[in-house]
């Protein structure tokens, strides 16, 4: 429970949306609260309008400064479910509250790690080259180099959160095992053939045929897919990773796509993004690249704006435990 100011009341709040591209003032705007809001779409906007804001709803643009420039400000509410942008301590000592946006899109990111390992195994970025270059690949004679079937495969994904569950049950529609790595290994046997703790991740990926990132960025999490855990990859891999660009070592991923320990990756995000033009990825045969979209639909702002309302109406009852609640 944070302590602060009370939460104004429904006629005197002001809702803040703060995103360069998500519409969801205009979700909220649909769902006749009656509650004042305003839409901003860059930094310097929303440095500029923060303390006319009792909550703000916002992730990639949010600066923890903000805490200071917006004396009004009670909650926050991030667009994503990911929360290491957010200094949970410097919430609690201004008072005001944070939740984020799991679930939210669990359903998108875990339909498109799924596609991302029918992309890699069916070799459909190769295809679209060759479409581009209008060249028609002729049969292959070498068995290793053809598309691959995902039944009877191994997928070993790593962050066994409600997007990795969802993931799993996908990838049990395709018969593939499923192996789960989380902090504990507590079993979960209607989705997972096999669950391990963390501790037990190299035995996993000496196991693997494909291995998923669904995990957030933590201190534990953070370049957890580096040197080691590359070296105990069952040689010939994918690695799919929808989670957060920081759990990978690019530079040991490099190397071993290079060296065919990992056969092929597909990356959503990265420790830098947008991704520069100079990184060698973009490059790489073996690699598909989506811009950090697998959350992305058509329906995530209504989804998002969901939690809002769920969390506004609790505030204003005076209610102190949030959907989603991280301060």
């Amino acid at each position: 429970m944070v302590n602060g100011p009370a939460f104004p009341s429904r006629d005197a709040l002001t809702i803040g949306f703060a995103h360069v591209a998500y519409r969801a003032a205009e979700e909220f705007a649909a769902r006749r609260t009656g509650v004042a809001h305003f839409e901003v779409r860059t930094l310097e906007e929303l440095e500029r309008l923060a303390d006319e804001a009792d909550v703000l709803v916002v992730s990639g643009l949010w600066r923890n400064s903000l805490l200071t420039r917006a004396p009004r400000l009670r909650f926050v509410q991030s667009f994503s479910a990911g929360t290491d942008q957010y200094d949970k301590a410097l919430f609690v000592k201004h008072g005001v509250r944070l939740a984020n946006a799991q679930g939210a899109n669990e359903r998108a990111v875990a339909e498109h790690a799924i596609a991302l390992i029918l992309a890699l195994t069916r070799q459909l970025h190769q295809a679209h080259d060759n479409q581009r270059a209008r060249r028609w690949r002729g049969m292959i004679g070498d068995r290793a180099l053809r598309e691959q079937e995902l039944g009877g495969k191994t997928l070993v994904i790593v962050g066994l959160g409600r997007i990795g569950m969802r993931l799993a049950v996908l990838a049990r529609a395709f018969d593939m095992r499923v192996i789960g790595v989380r902090r504990t290994a507590r079993p979960e046997p209607k989705v997972a053939d096999q669950v391990v703790a963390q501790t037990d991740l190299p035995g996993a990926l000496a196991c693997a045929d494909v291995v998923a990132l669904t995990c957030p960025l933590t201190s534990e999490t953070e370049g957890l897919i580096g040197v080691g855990a590359l070296t105990a990859l069952k040689p010939g891999a994918l690695l799919i990773n929808v989670a957060r660009g920081k759990v990978v070592d690019e530079t040991a991923l490099l190397a071993a796509l290079a060296d065919g320990r990992v056969r092929a990756a597909a990356l959503d995000c990265f420790p830098e993004e947008p991704l520069p033009a100079q990184s060698a990825f973009w490059a790489l045969p073996n690699v598909l690249i989506t811009p950090h979209t697998a959350g992305e639909t058509e329906r995530y702002e209504e989804n998002v704006v969901d939690i809002l309302v769920d969390n506004i109406e609790r505030l204003l009852r005076g209610e102190t435990v949030l959907r989603n609640q991280v301060v």
